[in-house]
């Protein structure tokens, strides 16, 4: 599945704009059409709460479920719906609000200097070197952690946990290991920064009291942990294939960086085409829900596959498969979302990327990939577009 993205995504496609599949023996749905997954992700009779999923309920899908984690991730913005989930995700928005994220524009365009550094010296003398593991994986884990006040002392740790917590080859046992200690790491930061707040999201979240009643412990040590999983992973992935398809397309690499078309066009086109998120997992019917000619029965589970969402040829056109920085459609790409739940993180991403990407391209000029794109391999994670490298020449 995960080793061959192309053939699933067509797989889907071809199967019909909702169709049935199997989660590691828990049966879905799975959402392949723009249209119905636009018209799907604001209906309210759809939820995020497990406990109106009926596999749950009767107890056939345990904690043992490999992807469990990532459906039941304790109370946040991410697990609940209409005024509760207003009420969390205000407080995340007033902490991320526009002049935030601006501010952190200067410490962004550092960061990524001192990581094109750290590339220039691995690979200054014609070496191969991955950009995953010297510039587009520690980046936006840097960038969050700022954000939230993270020592970068730390960093190596977190990220160890995330990898293991989103691969499918972690032993459940393990999983479960690293989600307590994640409740662990995230509850301790959360007192420290309740006894000495200070000018980070996590205070931010912590002294927020706007939108009705503030924050329990519990909610904000449930946001920041989605919100480190969504604001690195999907930065992450962001950089690296949109890197991927540019060098696999040197003439359109060549119109961006004769600012024929803009960083701004090529983003939302690597977002529509090779996105960061292949599915999203998962909402669940409290009623029973007609699709055409579908019924999704009440408790049944409902999977966005984005990647497939972001293929439909109605909106995308016939050439939907091909990377095409000059798509005038690929702004309604809607790999971050769509409705009330669409990831607080977006601006985020995208502001990452808008500075990496030119100032990686500008400083190596001449880079190129290092061997054959065939040779370029997905991780085994059901949700998250994540290759294992990105060997590139920089000279």
């Amino acid at each position: 599945m995960v080793g061959d993205l192309a053939g699933e995504t067509a797989r889907l496609r071809a199967a019909g704009p909702i169709t049935r599949i199997d989660l590691l023996g828990a049966p879905a749905w799975t959402i392949t059409d723009h249209a119905v997954a636009r018209q799907l992700l604001t209906d309210t009779r759809l939820v995020k709460d497990i406990n109106a999923w009926k596999l749950f309920s009767d107890g056939v899908v345990t904690r043992q479920w490999p992807l469990i984690g990532m459906i039941d991730a304790g109370r946040s913005m991410f697990t609940v719906d209409g005024s509760e989930h207003r009420r969390l995700r205000i407080k995340t928005t007033q902490a991320l609000t526009p002049r935030r994220l601006e501010a952190l524009r200067p410490s962004i365009e550092r960061l990524t200097k001192e990581l094109l550094d750290d590339l220039d010296e691995a690979g200054g003398e014609g070496d191969v070197v991955d950009l995953k593991q010297i510039f587009a994986y520690p980046l936006p884990m840097r960038v969050i952690s700022e954000l939230m006040g993270v020592p970068r002392e730390d960093h190596p740790m977190l990220l160890d946990w995330y990898k293991k917590f989103f691969s499918m080859m972690t032993p459940q046992d393990e999983r479960l290991q690293v989600i307590d200690a994640m409740d662990v790491y995230f509850t301790e930061m959360v007192r420290r920064k309740t006894a000495t707040p200070t000018d980070d999201l996590t205070s931010a979240l912590i002294l927020a009291d706007e939108g009705g009643e503030p924050l329990t412990e519990e909610e904000v040590v449930g946001n920041l942990k989605a919100l480190v999983a969504a604001g690195h992973e999907t930065t992450v992935s962001l950089i690296l294939n949109t890197v991927r398809a540019l060098l696999n397309q040197p003439e359109q690499l060549a119109r961006v960086r004769s600012e024929e078309v803009e960083w701004k066009q090529v983003i939302e086109e690597s977002l529509r085409y090779d996105g960061p998120v292949t599915h999203l997992l998962m909402r669940f019917a409290t009623e029973d829900i007609t699709v055409g000619d579908t019924v999704i029965e009440r408790g049944e589970g409902v999977v966005m596959s984005y990647r497939a969402i972001n293929r439909d040829n109605g909106v995308f056109g016939e050439d939907a498969d091909d990377f095409d920085i000059t798509r005038p459609t690929a702004h309604r790409n809607i790999s971050f979302g769509y409705g009330p739940h669409i990831c607080p993180g977006a601006a985020l991403a995208r502001l990452e990327a808008a500075i990496a990407l030119p100032a990686l391209f500008d400083r190596f000029p001449a880079l190129r990939l290092a061997g054959s794109d065939a040779e370029i391999v997905n991780l085994p994670v059901m949700t998250q577009n994540d290759i294992a490298a990105l060997p590139l020449q920089l000279v």
